[in-house]
């Protein structure tokens, strides 16, 4: 059982990996213990997103008369939208294996572990061993959710993300324990659904604090107004799911006061931790640091023949990054010469309503690392697009260095600006100007034409504020 390249993990570092390895002519394996497409087209991405449309209907349907359109009372189906959400990802990983078939891939099922040669040995459902070898050997096993110290995960009063997504009933009550993309997007999805959502948050920014400031505020106030409490700069000192309602302890970190919020389930988002253990990487003494395996440009680790990409190393733990890095450790292995990825040109979606979209430096972080910096706002309350779509909600931001015009980072919320973002990301791989930004014919009515009057604000050009 000899390959080119055998794969361990299928999701959309490991699949992406695959087909490419593949396109170049290696004969290539993957391997899965569970699902293919991994957690992103099973338990993540993608099944989420089904989640946050059917909230985001049954929201339209509560504001239809806002439109002029009347509409008899509408009701949930908690179990409905589960199960549509399951079909979904059911769909999606049919179609990975399809595209391992059509790219003649071998697929091996089982739990996976390196072993000296370097070699990978498999124990399938029925705990029979095989060995298989390959030249070049990719780690793309992904991620879990984080546990906390005091927050364990029950999988029934408190549970993880991928509970979350296949409770058998909804809630009344959540308190969901950290307000990164995971949190926010459950919160808002419980609460469109009719849950009383309680959002924690250690850092003190509040929601989403990886964001830009600005943006966390204007979050952290429409979440307020929508009826969702937001605890930020807020810790858990301790849960106690002993009696019939849960009681989450809770102390501000600046004053001390204490507040006890109680509720009916505790969803833990708190991040990510790679799963690198028990998957042979010390066997091989292969480097890891702080949980995380080390590699180079081209995702080689320290043991000849062995690579790892995706949410095992200490880069974004987003799908596309792992989608990239796979492309980039294949075609190197292939001998090409790719250019490394730059990753402070990596786009940032979060799907809650209103979405969030950036990328590049937050104007805090332009400052620090040295520049002076040019910062531009349009807000979606002077877009016609966004005020006949009923979404005025947000703004888009935009932060140039004064210097050279160089385009440092764009930061948008609002009504389907994770579709927006792109522009940025390619104008600034090719080294766009805010003055070429400012000239380039944004086409009207659009959400887009946002990002060039937010770059005419940066330059006193405006014309629309």
């Amino acid at each position: 059982m000899n390959f080119d390249l055998i794969v361990i993990g299928s999701g959309p570092g490991g699949y992406v990996a695959a087909i490419r390895a593949s396109q170049l002519g290696l004969n290539t394996a993957i391997i899965e213990r569970e699902s293919l497409g991994g957690i992103c087209l099973n338990w993540g991405c993608i099944p989420t997103k089904a989640l946050l449309k059917s909230a985001q209907v049954f929201d339209y349907l509560h504001h239809a008369e806002d439109f002029g359109i009347k509409v008899s009372k509408a009701e949930a189906d908690f179990g409905a939208v589960v199960k549509r959400s399951r079909g979904v990802a059911e769909g999606m990983s049919k179609g990975v294996q399809f595209l391992m078939k059509k790219n003649k891939i071998t697929v091996i099922m089982g739990n996976a572990r390196l072993v000296a040669g370097p070699k990978v040995a498999v124990t399938d459902a029925e705990g029979k061993q095989t060995e298989y070898s390959a030249k070049h050997i990719i780690v793309a096993t992904g991620g879990r959710a984080k546990e906390l110290p005091n927050l364990k995960i029950d999988g029934q009063k408190v549970i993880d993300y991928r509970k979350a997504m296949s409770l058998e009933t909804q809630p009344k009550r959540l308190v969901v324990v950290g307000a990164g993309a995971i949190g926010v997007e459950f919160g808002y999805f419980y609460h469109a659904m009719g849950t009383e959502v309680s959002i924690v948050e250690f850092m003190e920014q509040g929601l989403v604090p990886r964001e830009d400031a600005d943006i966390s505020k204007e979050l952290g106030k429409i979440f307020t107004k929508k009826g969702i409490k937001v605890y930020g700069g807020w810790a858990v000192e301790s849960v106690d799911t002993s009696g019939k309602e849960i009681k989450v302890l809770v102390k501000n970190r600046k004053d001390g006061a204490t507040e006890t919020i109680l509720c009916d389930v505790v969803l833990s988002a708190a991040g990510v931790t790679p799963n690198t253990e028990n998957i042979g990487l010390e066997t091989l003494g292969v480097t890891v640091e702080r949980g995380y395996i080390k590699v180079d440009d081209y995702y080689r680790t320290n043991v000849p023949g062995v690579y790892a990409i995706g949410d095992v190393l200490a880069t974004q733990a987003l799908a596309h990054v792992a989608s990239a890095e796979a492309i980039t450790c294949v075609e190197a292995i292939a001998g090409h010469h790719p250019e490394p990825i730059d990753y402070n040109n990596i786009p940032g979606c979060t799907y809650c309503a209103p979405e969030i979209a950036s990328v590049g430096y937050t104007e805090q972080a332009a400052k620090e690392a040295g520049y002076e910096v040019l910062v531009g706002k349009f807000p979606f309350t002077a877009s016609g697009k966004a005020k006949a779509a009923g979404h005025p909600e947000g703004f888009v931001k935009v932060i140039f260095d004064k210097k050279y015009g160089e385009w440092l980072g764009a930061h948008m919320i609002g009504y389907n600006v994770t579709e927006m973002i792109a522009e940025v990301v390619v104008a600034r791989k090719l080294e766009t100007t805010g003055h070429e930004v400012i000239k380039s014919v944004h086409p009207h009515p659009t959400m887009s034409e946002a990002v060039m009057e937010a770059a005419a604000a940066a330059y006193g050009e405006v014309i629309h504020l």
